[in-house]
């Protein structure tokens, strides 16, 4: 039986994952292909009740507050549930699927919560929990959107209307995201994502959404 294919579009909090997934799937859609949108975590859900205790500050007000082996295991079991019961089978029978996050987000965001000599270790182990002993899909590429910090925290304000209560752990904790950044450097060029830089790096002014579209577009079109 044929499988499929797994795009995943990763990024730190506020850098349009969202956005650009949909604008994908969209146009995966327009040329006639069987396509599917995936988010994690699966907010609502009964297998991420942890994940959404975690972020909102339930076993800690710090990222740090969880170690970086429980949260990914928070999130692997959320992960593994929506294979199970949502896409997988969609997956085995050939779908295309976009998914906004994957297993990447653990190594974007937990990661940093060690020293950076035990990342090779961390990433390893992740792997093996996730693609190997719960034996859910390997994506067949990782796009990888490249927002500066300040940039990226000005779009989450702005998504928020100015209410900065609304944010999780995460995205609250600027110190946290550039750590993020640093260690999404470190996978991209470890793990073989391909990066797609969202702004201008000489002034932080923000690409435009199309701009961007196409540059994802371009790098995930050779595996279809």
């Amino acid at each position: 039986m044929p499988t499929g294919k797994l795009i995943v579009i990763e990024g730190t909090d506020g850098s349009g994952k969202a956005t650009q997934s949909a604008r994908l799937v969209q146009r995966l859609a327009q040329e006639g292909y069987s396509v599917r949108e995936l988010s994690f975590p699966c907010y609502g859900q009964p297998s991420c009740a942890l994940v959404e205790m975690y972020l909102k500050g339930e076993f800690g007000d710090k990222p740090d507050s969880v170690n970086c082996y429980a949260a990914s295991t928070f999130y692997a079991v959320d992960r593994y549930a929506s294979y199970k019961k949502d896409w997988g089978e969609f997956y085995k029978n050939g779908g295309i699927l976009v998914a906004n996050r994957y297993v990447t987000s653990n190594l974007v965001h937990q990661m940093t919560k060690l020293p950076d000599h035990e990342w090779n270790s961390f990433a390893v182990w992740l792997k093996d929990l996730e693609y190997s002993k719960f034996g859910i899909p390997q994506p067949d590429v990782v796009v990888y959107l490249e927002m500066p910090t300040l940039v990226s925290q000005q779009l989450m304000t702005g998504r928020y209307q100015g209410d900065e209560s609304q944010k999780d752990i995460h995205e609250k904790d600027v110190d946290y995201l550039q750590r993020c950044t640093r260690a999404a450097t470190y996978a991209c060029q470890k793990e073989g994502w391909k990066t797609v830089h969202c702004a201008d790096h000489t002034d932080n002014t923000p690409l435009s959404i199309e701009a961007i579209g196409d540059r994802v577009y371009d790098l995930i079109k050779e595996i279809l």
